[in-house]
C-alpha cells in the first residue's frame, strides 16, 4: 500500500473513532450514576434498537474476519462457522431470552441466585464470566492487530502492539464514560456500517460471477489448490479420527455457547420487559442470519478471486482474506477504487472490533463489581450503588490491561478459532448452571458451584493441554511442548461435565432445595410477575 492509500485508511478508522468518543461524551452527561443506568442504559431501549445492538455485539472480528478467512482456506469446514454461530439463535431464543429477561436484574449471577445462597454462587458465575469475557477480548485484539499489520504493509510488530494498546485504551474509556448507554449506540452505529459493507462486498463479489453461485465455487475450488475437495466435507476436519471429534467438539460449543456468554445476556436487561427481549431476538437473528449468509459469499468469493494461496501469505490463519478480496473488487493494488473499497473494508473492520470490546468489557466489569465485589462487601443503598459502579470502571481497566497482554501473545491464531474456545468455556461453565436454575426444581447452591467449576476448570486445563498452546509451529509456545490434550476445542469433553457436575453436586449436597423460591423463580421467569 502507497503513503496516500495508508492515510485514507487511518483517516477513515480517525473518523469513526471521533464519532464513538462523540458517543461517549454525549452519554457521559446524560447518566444518572446509578447502576441501573451504568449496567443496563436504563432499559429504555426498544426492541430494534435492542436487535441491532445484539447483533453488533455478536457480529464480531471473528465472523467478519475470521469465518470468511476460514472459508477461503478450507471451503466447505470453514462454513461450518457460519452455520453453527447462526443455529446457536434458536437455543437463545427457545430457551433463555425471556426467562433471563425476567429472572435477573444486571448479570447471569443475577439469575443463578435468585434461589441459591449468594455469596458461593456470585463468585463462581462471576469467575467464569470474566474468563469467558477475557477469552472473547483476545481475538478482537489479534483482529485489531492484523488489520492495521495489512495496513502498513505487514510492517514488524510494533504496528500490531500499539494497535492493541490503543484498542484497549478505548474501550476503557468507552466503558468507564459511557456505560450500557454509549456502548449499545456504539454498537447500533456499528452494525449499519458492517451490513452496509458487507452487502456492497457481497453484491460486488455476485456481480463478478454475474449471479452464478455454481460458477464462484467452481472458481474458488480452482483457485484454492485442491480441486473438489475443497468443497467436500474433510479438508480441515476430516484427515482422521481426532479432526473429527474436533469438528464434533467445535459444532456443541459454537451451538451451545451463545446462551452462556454474559456479553449477549446482559444485553436483555436493556429493554423494559421480556416481550421486547424475545422481540429484540428475533431482530438479532434476522440481522445476522443475513450476515451469516453473506459472510459464506465472500469466503468463497476471496478464495476464487484473490486465491487461497495468496491470503494464506498474507496472514496464515487467514484473517485477511476480506480486505484482500476488497483490494482485488475495486481494480488492484494501485487502483484509486480498490484503495477506497480497501480503506472501507478496513475502517468497517476495524469498527467492528472497537465496539465488540466495549460491549464485552461492560459485561465482564459487571461481573467483577456487580458479582464478585459484592459478594465480597454487601452494602445496601444509593452510596452502595456508587461505590459498585465505581468498581466496574476500574474493573475495566484490570480487564483491559490483560486482554491487551493476551492478545500480543495471540497475534498469529485465527480469531474464529479463538472465539471457539470462548464459547466452549461459556457453554461448558455457564450454560449447564443456567439451564439447571431456571428448569430443575432441586437444584442447590453445591450443584451450582460445582457445575461452574467442573465446567470452566477443565475447559481451561484442556485449552493449557491442547495444540493450541503447545506442540506445534502454530501454537502460542511453539517452542516447548506439553500438549496431552488432542483436540484444539475442549467443548465435547468439557461441556458434558460441567452438567453432570452440577447434576453430582446437587445430589450429594445435605442442603433441601428451597420449593418456594423456585416456585416464585418459576412464575416470575413465566409470567414477567416480579420483574426487575
Amino acid at each position: 500500500m502507497t503513503e496516500d492509500h495508508r492515510t485514507l485508511a487511518l483517516l477513515l478508522f480517525s473518523v469513526f473513532v471521533a464519532v464513538t468518543l462523540a458517543i461517549t461524551t454525549w452519554a457521559g452527561r446524560n447518566r444518572r450514576g446509578s447502576a441501573e443506568e451504568f449496567y443496563a442504559g436504563g432499559r429504555l431501549f426498544s426492541p430494534m434498537e435492542n436487535g441491532f445492538a445484539i447483533a453488533g455485539d455478536y457480529m464480531s472480528a471473528a465472523s467478519f474476519l475470521g469465518i470468511s478467512g476460514l472459508i477461503a482456506l478450507f471451503g466447505y469446514d470453514g462454513m461450518l462457522y457460519s452455520v453453527g454461530f447462526l443455529v446457536a439463535w434458536l437455543v437463545v431464543l427457545f430457551l433463555v431470552a425471556e426467562l433471563v429477561r425476567n429472572c435477573g436484574r444486571f448479570t447471569l449471577a443475577d439469575v443463578v441466585a435468585a434461589r441459591m445462597r449468594e455469596r458461593p454462587v456470585r463468585i463462581a458465575v462471576g469467575t467464569s464470566s470474566v474468563t469467558v469475557s477475557v477469552l472473547y477480548l483476545v481475538a478482537q485484539m489479534v483482529g485489531a492487530g492484523t488489520l492495521v499489520a495489512l495496513l502498513l504493509g505487514g510492517d514488524g510488530g510494533a504496528a500490531q502492539t500499539w494497535t492493541v494498546i490503543g484498542v484497549g485504551a478505548l474501550m476503557v474509556i468507552y466503558v468507564s464514560f459511557g456505560g450500557m448507554r454509549a456502548t449499545t449506540w456504539i454498537q447500533i452505529v456499528k452494525s449499519v456500517l458492517l451490513l452496509g459493507g458487507t452487502i456492497a462486498l457481497t453484491v460486488l463479489v455476485l456481480l463478478r460471477f454475474h449471479g452464478d453461485i455454481d460458477r464462484l465455487l467452481l472458481s474458488a475450488a480452482e483457485h484454492s489448490g485442491h480441486g473438489q475437495a475443497f468443497l467436500a466435507p474433510g479438508l480441515r476436519y476430516g484427515g482422521d479420527w481426532t479432526s473429527r471429534f474436533d469438528f464434533i467438539s467445535l459444532g456443541l460449543a459454537l451451538v451451545l455457547g451463545t446462551a452462556g456468554l454474559p456479553h449477549i445476556l446482559s444485553r436483555f436487561y436493556t429493554v423494559p420487559t421480556a416481550r421486547a427481549a424475545r422481540r429484540s431476538v428475533v431482530w438479532a437473528i434476522g440481522l445476522i442470519g443475513g450476515f451469516y449468509l453473506m459472510t459464506i459469499v465472500l469466503g468463497f468469493g476471496a478464495a476464487a478471486i484473490v486465491g487461497t494461496a495468496e491470503v494464506r501469505a498474507s496472514n496464515a490463519a487467514g484473517n485477511t482474506a476480506v480486505p484482500l478480496l476488497a483490494l482485488d473488487l475495486g481494480g488492484g493494488a494501485g487502483s484509486t477504487a480498490g484503495t477506497v473499497l480497501f480503506a472501507v473494508v478496513a475502517a468497517v473492520a476495524f469498527a467492528t472490533i472497537l465496539a465488540v470490546v466495549a460491549g464485552i468489557t461492560l459485561a465482564s466489569s459487571a461481573s467483577v463489581a456487580h458479582d464478585l465485589y459484592a459478594s465480597l462487601r454487601r452494602r445496601r443503598g444509593g452510596k452502595a450503588a456508587r461505590s459498585e459502579v465505581t468498581v466496574a470502571r476500574f474493573a475495566a481497566v484490570g480487564v483491559g490491561v490483560v486482554a491487551i497482554g493476551l492478545g500480543l501473545l495471540a497475534r498469529d491464531l485465527n480469531v474464529a478459532f479463538l472465539v471457539g474456545l470462548a464459547f466452549a468455556v461459556a457453554a461448558s461453565a455457564n450454560l449447564p448452571v443456567l439451564l439447571y436454575s431456571l428448569f430443575w426444581r432441586d437444584f442447590t447452591t453445591r450443584g451450582a458451584v460445582w457445575s461452574v467449576y467442573g465446567g470452566l476448570i477443565p475447559a481451561v486445563v484442556l485449552v493449557v493441554l491442547s495444540p493450541v498452546v503447545s506442540g506445534g509451529p502454530q501454537s502460542l509456545f511453539p517452542g516447548v511442548d506439553f500438549q496431552f490434550f488432542p483436540l484444539d476445542n475442549p467443548g465435547i469433553v468439557s461441556i458434558p461435565l460441567g452438567f453432570v457436575a452440577g447434576w453430582l453436586g446437587t445430589v450429594t449436597s445435605t442442603e433441601a432445595p428451597d420449593e418456594a423460591k423456585h416456585a416464585e423463580t418459576e412464575v416470575r421467569s413465566l409470567t414477567g410477575a416480579g420483574a426487575v
